[in-house]
């Protein structure tokens, strides 16, 4: 099989970094989300089979079959938005909500308008909006010097030394040298670790107005703004040409199905997906897509194995995780501040989009993504219509000039 023959320690890595980094990153928040509905121990569980299985296969079977790295994840800043408007909901309802997002998304899907808009945002934009995106876990690996500075230490000069003899396993070795030296210190949690099985537990769903008011909109605005928009965003600046529209519905379909389970909304990853589709994961682009197979399987175990497998992830201290995260991004951040200032035209535009998308703000419960987009295409726009009126007086000039006597 041609994917076992592709497969490279590098990639298989980069896979778990992914899966490490997205699920320790934000596992709590979907925590507090489910509890905002009253959920049960046994129904937290089910929204980690739910949420395991879904982003794995949605993850691992279109990667299979185009051999490109397709990162599906669940929405985070979406799990935040229920974490705060689920109180005075109950799970039947949330549920009903789910599938209404779920429903919105996949026709955001089939009809292309989400990929039409895509399609009118220069690639300076989106390589800024997604270097603004990653660049705050960029901050983030040296920020944990402060609670962790041996670490921290210890794997930057790791990450070093590695990148100078070994490029391609600069990050599997980084990661094996951080476990085992906070191992040597005592520094996992391993009474996090609980082995037992994840079962479904089936809810149905309830739909009323205020649950689609309340949760639905709200959630599948996040999820296309603060998710999907830098997902396209990785896609696009990682040199893949993918169905965004197809992608898009995929990931709607897969919500919708999963929803009485707990699946609140699936979408396309920016920040895994980086990780996955940059040359950390292997020199050769082609063979990237084994990168998001292996983290698609791992997704999948944490799905029947949720409860031991979160546990296993959380065991990491937060410092680890962060600079591990960090570290693993630098090219691809690199890569897309390039990508950014390369144009002198859009140069400018590109900066703002780069500022406030990094600065993390948040407005309308909006994230920064969308308004970095936003800001970067007013600021393009207004810069256009400048360049027009210069245009047009230099044209009014140069006629004035040949018709004067």
């Amino acid at each position: 099989m041609r994917f076992f023959k592709d497969l490279s320690l590098s990639a298989f890595v980069a896979g778990f970094v992914a899966v490490l980094v997205g699920f320790t990153s934000s596992v709590a928040i979907v925590f507090q989300a489910a509890q905002a509905f009253g959920a049960s121990a046994a129904e937290i569980a089910s929204w980690m089979w739910a949420l395991g299985i879904g982003m794995g296969l949605a993850s691992a079977i279109p990667s299979l079959l185009w051999k490109k790295p397709v990162m599906i994840a669940w929405s985070t800043p979406g799990a935040a938005v229920l974490a705060v408007a689920g109180a005075g909901f109950s799970m039947n309802e949330a549920v009903g909500a789910f599938m209404v997002c779920a429903m919105l998304i996949t026709l955001a899907g089939a009809t292309g308008w989400f990929e039409r808009v895509m399609n009118k945002i220069p690639m300076e934009i989106a390589s800024a909006l997604l270097a603004g995106v990653l660049a705050r876990f960029g901050l983030q690996a040296f920020q944990a010097a402060q609670t962790a500075l041996p670490l921290v230490l210890v794997m930057l000069g790791s990450y070093l030394v590695a990148r100078r003899l070994w490029p391609r396993y600069a990050v599997p070795l980084t990661l094996v040298v951080a476990i085992a030296f906070v191992a040597a210190r005592g520094e996992l949690a391993w009474s996090a670790v609980h082995f037992e099985l994840a079962k479904p537990v089936f809810t149905m769903p309830a739909f009323s107005w205020q649950a689609a008011v309340s949760l639905a909109l709200p959630l599948f605005v996040v999820t296309m703004a603060s998710q999907n928009l830098p997902g396209v965003a990785a896609i696009r600046s990682a040199g893949y040409d993918m169905p965004i529209s197809r992608l898009i519905s995929f990931t709607g379909v897969m919500t919708l199905l999963l929803a009485p389970f707990g699946a609140y909304a699936l979408n396309l990853s920016a920040i895994t997906a980086a990780i996955s589709m940059g040359r950390e994961a292997h020199e050769d682009p082609a063979r990237r897509y084994t990168a998001a197979v292996s983290c698609g399987a791992i997704y999948v175990l944490i799905g029947f194995f949720g409860a031991a497998v979160t546990g296993l992830l959380t065991a990491f201290p937060k410092e680890l995780v962060a600079a591990i995260a960090g570290l693993a991004l630098l090219g691809t951040i690199g890569s897309g501040l390039a990508l950014a200032v390369r144009d002198e035209s859009h140069r400018e535009a590109a900066l703002i989009t780069f500022l406030v998308t990094l600065s993390g703000v948040t407005l309308a419960g909006v994230g920064s993504a969308f308004w970095g987009v936003v800001a970067g295409a007013a600021a393009l726009g207004i810069q256009g219509i400048g360049r027009a009126r210069r245009r047009a007086d230099d044209k009014n000039a140069s006629v004035g000039k040949t018709t004067s006597p």
